[in-house]
């Protein structure tokens, strides 16, 4: 109908057109829900007793009350609703909203399922405190080293080196923190080496167009190296003097931390703790609120552009890739002064990957990959707990899951995952 023709008081109609992309991760992630679902409902039928959960821990002062759930109703709920949240992703009648709102149905109803058919019939009950303070415990250099990575990325450079920068800032911390006998001076140095593991970074990516995903490795490799011999011919050999670092004490908020089950969990911390949670939102301000996260992004999607309106293309990414590296330098530091005081070789066990796949899982972005981190810390923990409780699930799969799942997402399954357009790109002029 041509605009000569439209009557004045003509209700306009504008129909919706799917893209391709779109359309193949709405029904891929319709299809994953739905085929989760039905594993949940086939071992509902297999589900025997009840399962008892504990609000409080063994050994705490205040008591919470325990609770039990029946086996076979709970599971068989939580398989309908993924189901029902698949097949609304499948028939495309559901709306952006209702879209997030189901698929967080759906995770909240498998992850219940899932605990609720593992526990069934156990005569121990579940610790749920315990599973959300290791939750919080694991994720926190998660948190720390996927916002370093965010910031990298989004720049442009590819930053697989956070393992490195992990390992030499728990190194460092150690060390610092036994001859000072003081966090503050122990997390600063943990951040300096973080910033010169990240400058290592930047001058051979940015200054000799290095290929950064051999770069990040060869980096991991160095910092593996180094820290070992120097743990091995000084460190170790004087361990009650470079070796003996002390601990981070939890800082309780007042009146926060007396809240039932979640007060002593997310308010009766440890500094970096609050650290991790302040960072997640500085992150975000920085990216999305300032002129400065504006030409860190257009760098990252098109450095010629940005070159052409006068913006430095190298001297952003730079600035970017040690700021992250300061962030890495603070999650490095919790394997030492914020957990054991000491350090081993290796101690890092490849955490600085798993921070690596968060950011890729949360799609570059600071909040998503701090809730992926939360995730990945979350299934790690309910591994340990379900170690102690006889479970018929094996906890090697459980520990395969965060894995599997970033796989589906790095594949595209349940939704885009690209990153920044010039993500690994070097910029010449």
């Amino acid at each position: 109908m041509s605009a000569a023709t439209i009557a004045p008081d003509e209700v306009i109609h504008l129909d919706h057109i799917e893209s391709r992309e779109s359309r193949r991760a709405r029904l891929s992630s319709g299809g994953l829900m739905a085929a989760i679902g039905l594993v949940l409902l086939v071992l509902s039928f297999r589900t025997r007793g009840d399962a008892q959960f504990a609000l409080s821990a063994y050994f705490d002062a205040d008591e919470l009350p325990s609770f039990t759930l029946p086996g076979l109703p709970t599971v068989l709920v939580c398989a309908l609703l993924a189901i029902g949240a698949g097949l609304g992703f499948l028939t495309g009648r559901l709306n952006p909203r209702l879209r997030t709102l189901a698929a967080a149905v759906a995770g909240i109803a498998v992850m219940v399922g899932l605990v609720t058919w593992a526990v069934s019939g156990s005569s121990l009950p579940f610790q749920v405190s315990n599973q959300l303070a290791g939750t919080i415990a694991l994720a926190t250099p998660l948190v720390l080293g996927s916002l370093g990575g965010v910031l990298c990325e989004n720049s442009g450079v590819v930053n697989v080196a956070i393992e490195g920068q992990f390992l030499v800032a728990a190194f460092t911390a150690a060390t610092v923190g036994s001859v000072t006998k003081s966090i503050p001076m122990a997390l600063v140095a943990a951040m300096i080496a973080g910033v010169l593991m990240a400058a290592m970074l930047a001058v051979f990516a940015i200054r000799y167009i290095v290929d950064q995903v051999v770069l990040g490795v060869v980096l991991n490799l160095f910092a593996s190296g180094l820290t070992g011999f120097i743990f091995d011919q000084l460190v170790q050999p004087n361990s009650g003097t470079l070796n003996n670092a002390p601990i981070m004490q939890a800082i309780p908020i007042p009146g926060l931390s007396a809240i039932p089950l979640l007060g002593p969990v997310l308010f009766n911390q440890t500094i970096l703790v609050y650290l991790a949670i302040l960072s997640v939102f500085v992150v975000s301000f920085l990216l999305y609120r300032t002129r400065w996260g504006l030409r860190v992004r257009s760098v990252g999607e098109h450095p010629e552009a940005a070159d052409t309106v006068g913006i430095s293309v190298r001297a952003v990414r730079w600035q970017a890739v040690l700021l992250g590296g300061l962030f890495a330098g603070l999650g490095g530091a919790f394997f030492t002064i914020g957990s054991t005081g000491a350090f081993n070789k290796d101690i890092t066990v490849g955490n600085g990957f798993i921070a690596l796949a968060a950011l890729i899982m949360g799609r570059w972005h600071p909040v998503r990959a701090a809730l992926m981190a939360v995730f990945f810390g979350f299934v790690t923990q309910l591994a340990t707990q379900l170690q102690s409780l006889s479970t018929p699930m094996p906890s090697q799969f459980l520990l395969m899951l965060p894995y599997i799942a970033t796989v589906i997402a790095v594949a595209g399954l349940i939704g885009r995952s690209r990153g920044p357009a010039a993500d690994g790109v070097p910029y010449t002029k």
